[in-house]
């Protein structure tokens, strides 16, 4: 039989948040990853994929606060 593979989904940006919950998440998201930039040019981080992950966190959260702003404004017309 052939192996099936377990693909584990996030939705952290998908949930349903405020857009001022979503602000906020990305303004902690944002201050990480300044920290982890600095641990890393300092030489103390110790996993430098965590700085990949959290940029990519952060898009998310842009394309998710830019989304409901501009389906906010489609349901006002």
């Amino acid at each position: 039989m052939a192996d099936k593979k377990v693909v584990k989904t996030t939705k952290k940006a998908a949930e349903v948040k405020t857009v001022d919950q979503m602000k906020t998440d990305l303004i902690a998201k944002q201050a990480d990853l300044l920290q982890a930039k600095r641990g890393n040019a300092q030489g103390e981080l110790t996993n430098p994929h965590i700085i990949t992950v959290t940029r990519k966190e952060i898009a998310r959260l842009h394309t998710a606060i830019r989304a409901e702003v501009i389906k906010s404004t489609k349901e006002i017309k």
